[in-house]
């Protein structure tokens, strides 16, 4: 067995039918990880604690608060550990913020934000990890529907992604819309969107055509390209209050990929959406989450659907 190799590996010493279900389990020693990083996407959070699966070899594990791993193997032997360690939330009225990276982020990349709204309000922070690279919007929208509706039923809910985590999310309401969800749908508060590729991203159809494109960001990647016209079909519009925050930066920094004054990612008449309001920053897209500046508006927004004070 490996030690951090287990997070961001095959983990090709696991049979292949250990994720057929059942209560099998693997023998498992408390082992330090990274948390996800591409490989791993989270199905379940309590109180920190976060059963994933492996995108490639489909098996499941179970890591604490820490990320240091309690088991592994199938779902129901990690949902059996969690059952042991991981109590129920003493508020179930507390409000949830779930916190969504983008393509080829991790978790890891939400934390300073994360951090910035624990120390300002008295809500639960959930960094939802995907594996962005691997799978389809839709896949990563079902896992994250899953996340939410673990959580409990009477928790205020808001949402803050970034980049193709806005995505998912809108993918995840029109999932919730198509199935008339109205139990998880009046939960949500708010939603903030930073450098959101809302109509398409004009820097992944003209990387679409390098070859290995497909390769390197995945499926996910082509529905935000090529792919987007018939992909939109699946997003909703939040009907709740939702912010956009729009990087840009000064015209001498351009990126003919994107073809149009933004974040040097994302062009700030992608960002747009019917019904947000708008923020627009001097900031570059991989930073934006980061600027204290956006951190304060984002928490103003998410408290009272503004982002002044």
């Amino acid at each position: 067995m490996n030690s951090f190799a287990d997070d961001d590996s095959l983990d090709d010493d696991v049979p292949e039918d250990e994720d057929a279900g059942g209560d099998s389990g693997l023998l498992n020693l408390r082992l330090p990880t990274f948390g996800g990083k591409q490989f791993w996407t989270d199905h379940q959070w309590r109180n920190g604690w976060r059963i994933q699966q492996n995108a490639v070899t489909t098996h499941w594990r179970l890591l604490d608060p820490n990320n240091v791993r309690f088991a592994w193997g199938s779902r129901v032997a990690c949902e059996n550990v969690l059952a042991e360690h991981a109590a129920a939330a003493r508020d179930p009225e507390t409000p949830h913020v779930v916190l969504l990276h983008g393509l080829f982020r991790s978790a890891a990349s939400m934390q300073g934000l994360g951090d910035a709204l624990a120390a300002r309000f008295p809500w639960r922070t959930v960094l939802f990890e995907y594996a962005s690279t691997r799978g389809s919007i839709g896949e990563h929208a079902r896992a994250l529907r899953e996340v939410v509706e673990g959580l409990p039923a009477t928790a205020p809910m808001r949402f803050v992604g970034h980049s193709m985590g806005n995505i998912v999310v809108r993918h995840a309401l029109g999932d919730w819309e198509k199935a008339d969800a109205r139990g998880v749908l009046k939960r949500l508060n708010s939603v903030v969107m930073l450098g959101p590729p809302n109509q398409g991203a004009a820097i992944a159809r003209q990387l679409a055509k390098v070859p290995t494109y497909e390769w390197i960001a995945g499926e996910g990647g082509l529905e935000l390209g090529p792919r987007w016209k018939e992909f939109e079909a699946h997003l909703a519009t939040p009907r709740c209050p939702f912010g956009i925050v729009a990087g840009r930066l000064p015209d001498v920094v351009f990126n003919p990929l994107v073809g149009d004054v933004g974040d040097f990612v994302v062009s700030v008449e992608e960002t747009r959406l019917p019904g947000g309001q708008v923020l627009e920053v001097t900031q570059g897209h991989s930073f934006i989450m980061d600027d204290s500046t956006v951190q304060r508006a984002v928490g103003n927004f998410l408290d009272h659907q503004r982002f002044g004070e």
